[in-house]
């Protein structure tokens, strides 16, 4: 009688087969979270209700908006080492699990940090950029800090920021400061864990001067090229700085070059490495109402029936890679094989939310979201779509930044999108629209675009287009090209 296949031998030759450009893609002391079960409502904070509160909130961004913003760098962790030391090193104070990558790497955060949570360990989170709100950056214990405990973090640490300014050749950036902030807030709760996801790169991003015991590693593609390279290996080269001596090295699928970095940084650094579709995997997935339901295989075991509420194989295999990594923060994989509660994971997957990801905030017509902003991540949501909706008809509404390969964005949506309002945000660094429009007339043709610069307006001519016949019953709209566009156009909507 012949044996009968494992599984995951299977998912093994699926995964090398798969092609790594569609596959884009949240233990110390076990003090019990200060707030029972996940997080309720909407994940994305308002603004403060006390207008007081939302003075000083507002005079907070004001001072940071005077800082080198997120685009303009002076690769160097000089100052923010400088910031850590005269704060007494307060990144030492707990493990952390840190996470690089091109795209799904704020998803990935917010599931790690629902894995943890859901193992009574207090987390701290670091995530950016925002949807709408600042605060959004920095959660303890599954949620969002409050704007008071932002402001006061703030001010906490404001003496320090501007002592080392005195001291160095260009003063802390914006990222910087909220990088010193994220990680005193940590140390103040204090927390357990910490999971942080890089601002851009890894060797030099502000974010480094942790020593994670656990490094992820999500898909790379190509993105802010001007930076980190011109090529997955390149990019790789930046990111793997992110390994640091004896961690765990936890890879989603990669392109091979990519790969074959990556790797052999973890052989100079003496880390252990497990890789997606080798040492873990999604055995199965199928769809479900509201998201997905899989079969996840771990370093420790096999974990079925987690429910995620995410759309697209993309949060499948994100979902893959968190687990491995809490897995490995454990401890398990490292000669211990054992399986983790799989009652525990399921709860935890469940609970997770990812605002601006495939989004849904609109019925009637459906308005979903999705804050892809290059080429893989907007192959991923398109896939996402074309699984999980139904749509008859799908108007895209998209504003872009000006520094992205706009055009590949734009090619990569164009096979499911009816029409195409072309659109701005209000941000300095937004790609004008007519400049956005004459690409888009060449991917989609003159008779497919409109443009409408302003958002508000965007969003109007895109709901008419999908109501404007009643045989498109089923018609949608996808607000999509840049967080920053699909956070407004989320305020805008109603949602925070």
């Amino acid at each position: 009688m012949s044996e009968q296949p494992d599984p995951f031998d299977e998912i093994v030759d699926a995964e090398t087969d798969r092609d790594p450009d569609l596959a884009v893609i949240e233990a110390g002391s076990r003090t019990l979270r200060a707030q029972a079960g996940p997080p309720q409502g909407d994940p994305v904070p308002a603004r403060p209700a006390d207008p007081e509160v939302d003075k000083a909130l507002r005079e907070v961004e004001a001072e940071l908006a005077t800082r080198w913003g997120e685009t303009k760098l002076e690769p160097s962790v000089t100052r923010i080492k400088a910031l850590m030391d005269v704060l007494g090193e307060p990144q030492r104070a707990y493990p952390s699990i840190h996470i690089t990558g091109t795209n799904g790497k704020t998803s990935t955060a917010r599931m790690i940090e629902a894995l943890l949570g859901a193992f009574e360990l207090r987390t701290g989170r670091y995530t950016s950029p925002h949807v709408q709100s600042i605060t959004e950056r920095i959660s303890l214990d599954g949620a969002t800090v409050d704007a008071e405990r932002f402001i006061e973090t703030y001010h906490d640490i404001k003496p320090y920021v501007e002592m080392v300014d005195s001291s160095q050749d260009y003063r802390l950036s914006f990222f910087e400061v909220l990088t010193g902030m994220a990680y005193a807030a940590f140390a103040d709760a204090p927390v357990d864990a910490a999971v942080v996801e890089v601002g851009m790169g890894g060797s030099w991003d502000a974010t480094n001067v942790i020593d994670a015991a656990v490094a992820v590693v999500t898909p790379i593609d190509l993105d802010h090229t001007d930076r980190l390279g011109d090529t997955p290996s390149e990019i790789a080269g930046e990111k793997a700085g992110v390994i640091k001596e004896g961690a765990t090295v936890i890879l989603a699928q990669q392109p091979v070059d990519a790969a074959q970095v990556l790797l052999k940084k973890a052989v100079e650094a003496d880390a252990t490495v497990a890789r997606e579709g080798m040492e873990f995997g999604v055995l199965s997935r199928e769809v479900a109402v509201g998201g997905q339901l899989l079969t996840l295989r771990g370093l420790g075991g096999e974990y079925s029936d987690v429910f995620l509420p995410l759309y697209g194989a993309h949060q499948a295999h994100n979902a893959a890679v968190a687990l491995a990594a809490v897995e490995a923060f454990f401890g398990i994989g490292a000669g211990q094989a054992r399986a983790l509660d799989v009652d525990v994971i399921r709860r935890a997957f469940a609970s997770v939310a990812s605002p601006g990801r495939l989004e849904v905030v609109r019925r009637s017509p459906t308005v979903v979201l999705d804050a892809a902003h290059n080429p893989a991540g907007a192959r991923a949501a398109a896939e996402g779509i074309q699984e999980s909706f139904d749509f008859s008809r799908l108007i895209g509404v998209v504003g872009t930044s000006g520094d992205k390969d706009v055009k590949g964005l734009l090619e990569a949506f164009e096979p499911i999108l009816a029409e195409v309002v072309i659109t701005q945000n209000s941000t300095h660094r937004a790609m004008d629209a007519d400049a956005l429009a004459a690409i888009a007339v060449e991917v989609f043709g003159d008779e497919r675009v409109v443009v409408e610069p302003r958002l508000d307006d965007a969003l109007e001519a895109a709901i008419t287009l999908a109501e404007e016949e009643s045989e498109f019953a089923g018609a949608g709209v996808l607000v999509t090209g840049s967080v920053i566009t699909v956070g407004e156009a989320r305020l805008l909507l109603g949602k925070g």
